[in-house]
């Protein structure tokens, strides 16, 4: 290999022993029909309950993603509070809990309660002995019921609006001066609050 002008002398390393560390991946369709059978087999051992847990329907973190809706990692208390279920109960008939969570706003929490509540009408509680069935077991006509095993669906992430014309109202509102009015009244509460404060006293000061 000749070289010519005043280029970069190469160093090349062509002896790596790259077939030794080339990834294959051959085991990919006895895998696929490994995870398939592991499947049927976890369906089969669940019986009817459903195959998955529920959880609730949250929105995604950061500006970037928060108009989606996923699901979270559990259920507040307080949501289950309201949806008149317990949180020992809720564990023993496939509601995950999370006493960590907060709810941060009223929108969510009545997302979720109503989401508990339309699991607890679909619910079906199979007695362990049909002749002395325990309280929150379902009885009579349910347990002879069709059973689905698909889970609960999350909510839209948004509520679609019928096309309309805009009111003269929306017209005359204008948003960008309203946030910085906002945004100015609250950057200077504190200085009109001293401000204000010493006023008062000045007055209380001459009517004495």
């Amino acid at each position: 290999m000749g070289f010519a002008h005043n280029n970069v002398l190469h160093q090349n390393h062509f002896r790596k022993d790259w077939q030794s560390r080339v990834r294959t991946w051959f085991d990919q369709p006895g895998r696929k029909l490994r995870r398939r059978n592991a499947r049927k087999a976890k369906a089969a051992k669940l019986g009817v309950r459903p195959l998955t847990l529920l959880r609730p329907a949250v929105r995604a973190q950061t500006v970037r993603y928060n108009r989606k809706i996923r699901e979270g990692r559990g259920f507040t208390l307080a949501e289950l509070k309201e949806a008149g279920i317990g949180k020992k109960e809720a564990r023993g008939v496939g509601i995950v809990v999370d006493h960590r969570r907060r709810n941060l706003s009223e929108e969510g929490k009545a997302l979720n309660v109503e989401r508990l509540k339309a699991y607890k009408a679909r619910l079906i509680v199979f007695p362990r002995n049909s002749k002395k069935p325990k309280k929150g077991d379902s009885t009579g006509d349910d347990l002879t019921a069709p059973t689905t095993r698909a889970p609960l669906p999350l909510p839209s992430a948004f509520v679609r609006e019928e096309p309309r014309k805009i009111t003269q109202e929306e017209r005359d509102f204008q948003a960008y001066r309203t946030l910085r009015n906002e945004r100015a009244a609250a950057r200077h509460e504190g200085a009109r609050k001293v401000r204000e404060a010493k006023k008062a006293e000045e007055e209380a000061n001459k009517k004495k």
